[in-house]
Formats: structure tokens, C-alpha cells, sequence
């Protein structure tokens, strides 16, 4: 297969409707506002963190592809030690699309075919590796798998895009065992172990180490504070959590990397990122192009539970604005196209929200989970009505206005 191709039969691409793929500026219903000042974005915050609880959060916005505002509000623990734009913080899921970066670099110097089968690149069947008490360590267990044999089917853009079929890690099934739910490349369902098996194929099929290969890009960025694995000089600067009912949990000094969300970073390092990736640097233009390209169809309510039947719509009913890109999601809005990634765990709310046109994006970065009812406003006051599809990401979280300070 070519480098970027797609079979429609397999893809459903026929279903994806055309205004994912680009959208006229002169069909903006809300215009984006003014750029914000720093000082109109910590009033805004503050009333945020009033309103949420949250006890910290930092934000850096992009203007044209280019850093325009770093800024970290609130305190990195239980000390009220204060939260810094140095301060290191868990990246959490936005690991994932540091990882889909570094695979379409990979892609776009033709080491890697996205549609070849992962299976192609390991020199042994994928369940004997559940015998290697190092891979069932570093990665999974795969030996479950010997009685399915549609792994051999799954590909890079199948991981990238969702579509494995896996449950989003295997010790959410009942049995912790791997297992196959569905043809893989027939629907979005989002599973870390997925990265985890591609990170398999590119370390032990193609002889890259993932680590490696990140902090070659850090650095290149002026990266200086992130790595996909603890650092020992990250302990003088760090951020610790606060879970959704107000408990203090220290950082997760994770010392494996694991491409589904093992990076720490600072709200300064991953802007810079952001902003490379909204420019195309360190890609070619095939594979930046390929990343934001809607890929498959999302065909649920909202994303998690990430196998439960009852979130399935009806052809009738599903978002004709919404699809799985590679590493990201991508969204058709007021703006014109955009895309997005977040990241979450009990302590942990993160998003990075982008439009295409102006190349513009808010990063924020949350050591409290209690922020993230406030990601829609505060994207919303800085880049004006993106599109982002914030029902879908987060459910039945009850939102903050933007107005009201109510807990």
C-alpha cells in the first residue's frame, strides 16, 4: 500500500462528510474575539478557579503558530508552594499525540507504512510475546490473543485512529486478559493499550527506541523540562494533584515509558509543542496534513465508556462534525476546521484545543481535576466558540459558565 493510503471499504471515508475537510472562513457564525491580554486572561482564570475549586492550572496560548502567552496560576501542592511555568507537570494523554508526532516522523521519512500490519514488523507471532516476561512488563501480555487472529490485521493508522478494537487498557477487562471487541478499523474506540502495541512494533520490529526518539524532538524544541520518563532534576519543580473531591495526591514519578502517557512536561515546554505542531515543524507536509485529516468517523454519543453498547448511535443521529484524526480529534466549528487532544487522570485535567485557521491553540494544563469544568469557557474566552466537542470528551460533567463563581 502507499504510504498514506485508505481502503474506503474499510474506512467508512465515504461517510465522513466534506466539511470536516475544510471550511471557508466566510461561514464563521462567531468571530474570533480580540487577542486577550495576560492580565484579561489571570482575571478570567481567577474566576475560574473561583468558580471550579481548582487549586492550579497553567495556560499558554499560540497566535500564528508561535508562542504568544505562557502562565501558570494557583499553587503545584498541598504547601501552596506556587505553581510556575517551570514547574513540572503529567502530561497524562497528551503523551499520545507527542507519540503520533514522533510515529508520523517516521512515516514521512518512509521507515514506517502506516497501513502495513504491526504484525509485519515483528520478528515473532504477537502472542508468543506473552512467554517474555520482559515485553509482558515493558508493554502487555499478548498471549491471550492466539485464538483471534485479527491482530494480525491492526495497523499503525488503526492505533492512531482509535480502531483496534482493544478495551483503552486491558486491566479494565474483567478478566485483565487481552481481548479483541470488534474488526479492527471499523469504529473509534479509544484504547491506550493500542499505542502501547505500536510502541511494540516500532522498539522490537524496527529497532527505534520511543524514548529516544522523543527527546531528540524535546530537545530540538527547547524542550528542556519533559521526558517520556521521570528525571531525578524534575523533584525541585514539580506539580503534585488534587482529585475531584479535594485530595492532595503526590506525582506519579513514572519510570517506564509508555507511549499512552508516561510524559512529563511544563506548561512552557509544551507549548512550544503546541506550536510546532500547528506550524508543521519537524513533519513534512504530507504527514501534517495526514495527522489532522479526518480519518474515521466517530459513531458515539461521547467517548467514554469506551466499549459500551449504549453509547452507539444511529447513523441518523451521529456528529457530522467529528472524526478521529491520527494522535488527535478532529472537529469542524465555527472557525473552520479544528483539532484537539485531552488528557485526564484522577488528579490530572489537560487539553490542548487548536483552529487551523490563524494556526491558534490554548494548552492548558490542570494539577486539579476539578478545572476541567472550565476548559470550555476558558477556551472560549481566548479563541472565541472553537467547536471543540466538549460533550462528547467529558459526558455528564457539569460545566462552569463563565459567569457564575458556584461550586
Amino acid at each position: 500500500m502507499k504510504l498514506f493510503g485508505l481502503s474506503p471499504a474499510i474506512r467508512g471515508w465515504c461517510l465522513i462528510p466534506a466539511v470536516l475537510l475544510a471550511a471557508s472562513a466566510s461561514d464563521a457564525r462567531t468571530a474570533a474575539p480580540s487577542r486577550r491580554s495576560p492580565a484579561q486572561i489571570k482575571a478570567f482564570v481567577a474566576r475560574a478557579m473561583e468558580g471550579t475549586g481548582a487549586r492550579g492550572l497553567a495556560i499558554a496560548v499560540i497566535e500564528d503558530g508561535r508562542v504568544a502567552h505562557v502562565g501558570a496560576y494557583g499553587f503545584r501542592n498541598a504547601k501552596d508552594e506556587p505553581l510556575t511555568a517551570d514547574t513540572v507537570m503529567y502530561a497524562a494523554s497528551l503523551t499520545k499525540t507527542v507519540f503520533a508526532y514522533t510515529v508520523m516522523q517516521l512515516a514521512g521519512q518512509g521507515r514506517l507504512d502506516l497501513d502495513r500490519p504491526i504484525a509485519a514488523l515483528l520478528p515473532r507471532p504477537l502472542p508468543d510475546y506473552g512467554t517474555d516476561a520482559d515485553v509482558v512488563r515493558a508493554y502487555a501480555d499478548y498471549g491471550p490473543l492466539a485464538d483471534d487472529p485479527r491482530w494480525r490485521a491492526i495497523t499503525p493508522r488503526m492505533v492512531l485512529d482509535h480502531s483496534t478494537g482493544f478495551a483503552n487498557y486491558f486491566f479494565f477487562e474483567d478478566d485483565k486478559r487481552a481481548r479483541i471487541h470488534f474488526d479492527p478499523g471499523t469504529r473509534y474506540a479509544y484504547s491506550g493499550d493500542g499505542m502501547i502495541l505500536l510502541q511494540l512494533g516500532i522498539e522490537k520490529g524496527l529497532g527505534f527506541s520511543i524514548g529516544a526518539l522523543t527527546d531528540a524532538n524535546f530537545r530540538r524544541l527547547g524542550m528542556t523540562h519533559t521526558s517520556l520518563v521521570w528525571r531525578d532534576d524534575f523533584a525541585a519543580n514539580m506539580a503534585d494533584g488534587w482529585t475531584a473531591d479535594g485530595a492532595a495526591l503526590p506525582h506519579d514519578e513514572r519510570s517506564r515509558v509508555r507511549a499512552a502517557g508516561s510524559m512529563d512536561t511544563t506548561i512552557a515546554d509544551f507549548a512550544r509543542f503546541a506550536a510546532a505542531f500547528v506550524r508543521g515543524e519537524g513533519l513534512s507536509p504530507a504527514s501534517r496534513a495526514e495527522m489532522v485529516r479526518p480519518q474515521l468517523r466517530i459513531t458515539s454519543s461521547r467517548q467514554f465508556p469506551t466499549l459500551w453498547p449504549q453509547l452507539q448511535l444511529p447513523p441518523e443521529q451521529q456528529r457530522s462534525d467529528l472524526a478521529a484524526g491520527l494522535g488527535v480529534i478532529v472537529f469542524a466549528g465555527p472557525q473552520g476546521p479544528g483539532f484537539y487532544k485531552g488528557g485526564h487522570d484522577d488528579a490530572t485535567g489537560n487539553t490542548m484545543v487548536c483552529v487551523e485557521r490563524g494556526r491558534r491553540c490554548v494548552v492548558i494544563l490542570a494539577n486539579d481535576v476539578r478545572a476541567e469544568r472550565a476548559f470550555p469557557a476558558i477556551v472560549r474566552f481566548i479563541l472565541g466558540e472553537t467547536g471543540a466537542p466538549w460533550d462528547w470528551e467529558y459526558g455528564d460533567l457539569v460545566f462552569w459558565d463563565g459567569i457564575a463563581p458556584s461550586r
